[in-house]
């Protein structure tokens, strides 16, 4: 099949051709010409105003709900979030029924994900059910096509298995990646502990319980020399802590979520479950703190955390309702939202995290394979139900303005347009 794309202003800082308007052309899934005004007939055309087209866009720490959990997602139905969003890869978090802790649950999701719009990319549980007991056989996930290792959802506890896990991964130059929260530190908390949660006479967690567990595990990977990322970052002295662990040299990475870049505790006043998310929403300082740490390159890249729940887990009373929302769809609108800048975002979710995964991308150039995110940057609309592909609706933004719209990916021979 013949693809053109016209006239699309190319965002890839890799990339000789970034900065210029040009045609590409693409022949059975491989970029087969970049030029100016290329005129052949093609199966389909792809033209828009304002068209721009990068690399296309990587995501991490997505839970796609299946297997056991379809109510909620499906790896189709998650896949085609994750596209109109612009996505065509994400790697998703092990917290289905049964976890993915093992060789065959990870060769489930290797075998059902082909054939979608995006390479769907299995997180191995850290522990056997994610229960933070017992290393899992990682060795053996590794093998199959897990990515990287995490109890997701259920953040690792024990400072004697995080050593053992870090110093197991070594081996093989595998990653863990942690959701850093003490929960042995007011584990009723629902909001950020401070004046609103005080205000709202709701329990609060306090940032010293993220704090905590960032610290310790950057001194546990100072004594193994082994690599860890820490997701959903939160707090102002987060941000701290991983910078100074950065210029001593230590191989720790960062990633932050949409919502923590747009929301502030503050916003909880309506008592909306949708913003009932763990980490919890900080203070508005803090909020700011982490819009910096995306601009100065501190936090490596943005995290979807994209967690979808039916009706019933969040309409109901907020003590009761589910954590986390859904993103994909709504990440890029949100980011350009917080005026992060646009070849920065790109670097991100492109060059920065597919190092951190070792995720192999033959980036933007004649004779590669197609890997493109298509989209006006400047296009301001409100986001709807419309817009949502997901099988769960559990969003904040919804009725939110926002700038910044995806117009589709292209991924092999895999096309998703909006």
């Amino acid at each position: 099949m013949k693809v053109l794309i016209k006239s699309a202003r190319i965002i890839c800082p890799s990339s000789p051709y970034n900065g210029k308007t040009l045609d590409i052309l693409i022949e059975n899934g491989i970029i087969s010409k970049i030029d100016k005004d290329i005129n052949v007939k093609a199966d389909k055309v792809i033209e828009a105003d304002n068209l721009h087209v990068s690399q296309g866009w990587t995501d991490c720490f997505a839970n796609f709900s299946d297997p056991g959990y379809e109510h909620k997602e499906t790896l189709q139905t998650g896949a085609n979030a994750a596209a109109s969003g612009g996505f065509t890869s994400v790697a998703i978090i092990p917290n289905t029924n049964p976890v993915i802790d093992n060789k065959s649950q990870v060769e489930y999701i290797t075998r059902n994900g082909k054939n979608l719009p995006v390479t769907i990319y299995p997180i191995g549980a850290l522990t056997k059910k994610a229960e933070g007991k017992e290393l899992s056989e990682m060795y053996d996930m590794n093998q199959s096509g897990a990515i990287a290792f995490s109890d997701g959802i259920s953040p690792l506890q024990s400072s004697g298995i995080m050593l053992k896990a870090l110093q197991y991964v070594k081996a093989f130059n595998g990653l863990i990646i942690q959701l850093p929260d003490d929960r042995s530190i007011n584990p009723g908390g629902l909001i950020n502990e401070g004046i609103t949660s005080t205000r709202l006479g709701l329990p609060g967690k306090p940032a010293i319980a993220e704090e905590l567990s960032i610290a310790r595990d950057i001194e546990l990977v100072k004594y193994t020399d082994s690599r860890i990322h820490f997701t959903g970052v939160s707090t102002n002295r987060s941000v701290e802590l991983i910078a100074e662990a950065k210029k001593d040299g230590l191989n720790v990475t960062c990633s932050v979520t949409p919502y923590h870049l747009f929301f502030h505790d503050e916003d909880l006043t309506s008592y909306d479950t949708n913003l009932k998310v763990n980490p919890p929403l900080r203070t508005k300082e803090d909020m700011l703190a982490l819009r910096e740490g995306v601009k100065n390159g501190t936090i490596d890249f943005i995290a979807s955390h994209h967690l979808p729940h039916e009706w019933d887990s969040k309409t109901c009373e907020f003590e009761y309702a589910k954590y986390g929302m859904i993103g994909l769809e709504s990440m890029f609108g949100v980011v350009t939202a917080c005026g992060i800048n646009l070849e920065h975002f790109i670097k991100m979710q492109t060059d920065n995290i597919n190092t951190i995964l070792n995720i192999n991308n033959n980036g933007l150039a004649e004779g590669a394979s197609t890997n493109f995110t298509l989209f006006d940057p400047t296009f301001e609309y409100a986001f709807t139900p419309e817009n949502i592909h997901s099988k769960s609706k559990n969003s904040p933004f919804i009725g939110k303005s926002l700038k910044g719209k995806v117009i589709g990916v292209i991924n092999s021979n895999q096309m998703f347009l909006n």
